[in-house]
């Protein structure tokens, strides 16, 4: 269960993250953010982002094998990554409709599916 609850917790994360890092630009492409002083749009940013670690802290606690949990300090960062990935190019074909993906982002996500595979061989 508790990869599941890492796994549950890293996708919430990155929900929060990916909107965190790039929400600021969707405000600005509709004219909400656009007198906003960049240390308004920074503390908009850190308070999405706070709710990301909330999350993320205790996906790594709860998943990592120091703790009990069934997931390597490297099975981690490379689920983490896949899982940003894979959220982000969710979000940003939602919120910026001109972005699209191309058969070379395709291929990317391929060799990160490879690279998961790699770092749970035994």
């Amino acid at each position: 269960m508790n990869g599941l609850y890492t796994i549950l917790l890293l996708i919430g994360s990155n929900i929060f993250m990916t909107f965190a890092w790039y929400g600021h630009l969707k405000l600005q492409q509709e004219h909400i953010s656009d007198n906003w002083p960049l240390i308004g749009v920074i503390l908009f940013s850190w308070s999405i982002a706070f709710c990301e670690y909330c999350m993320l802290v205790p996906a790594n606690r709860i998943g990592f094998m120091g703790n009990g949990g069934p997931f390597s300090l490297v099975q981690l960062k490379v689920i983490q990554e896949v899982i940003s990935l894979t959220v982000f190019a969710v979000v940003a074909n939602m919120l910026f409709q001109g972005e699209t993906l191309h058969w070379n982002h395709f291929a990317a996500f391929g060799c990160l599916l490879a690279a998961v595979y790699l770092v749970f061989l035994k």
